[in-house]
């Protein structure tokens, strides 16, 4: 009898575990969502369509770099760093000025 209330508590035990891994997982996931919502309202108000668009263009190939050039632009708009609306031209030219520091280096053997 004394093994079998043992039995019972680890699995009342792994039970409560579970539950509390669950909840965690619940939790991370709706503060990713909240976070996806703020981002993309952050982004609606300093891009406009196109350049928006041309973004989602973007994270079809690319999705890594997206999300980091999309926290890039919003951190430098919270740093009072751009003007007006980022414009298609103007994150074209962003995009060139980053292939241009892609292409700098050089890799030599030694």
């Amino acid at each position: 009898m004394d093994e079998e209330g043992d039995l019972e508590e680890i699995r009342r035990r792994k039970m409560l575990e579970l539950r509390a891994k669950l909840e965690e997982q619940q939790s991370q996931v709706e503060q990713r969502r909240q976070f996806e919502i703020q981002k993309r309202m952050a982004l609606q108000q300093i891009m406009t369509p196109e350049a928006r668009s041309r973004i989602a263009n973007i994270r079809a190939v690319k999705p890594e770099f997206a999300e980091q050039l999309e926290l890039q632009l919003i951190q430098l708009a919270q740093a009072g760093r751009l003007g007006s609306k980022i414009t298609d031209a103007q994150l074209r030219e962003i995009l060139r000025k980053l292939q241009e520091r892609k292409r700098g280096f050089k890799i030599r053997r030694v």
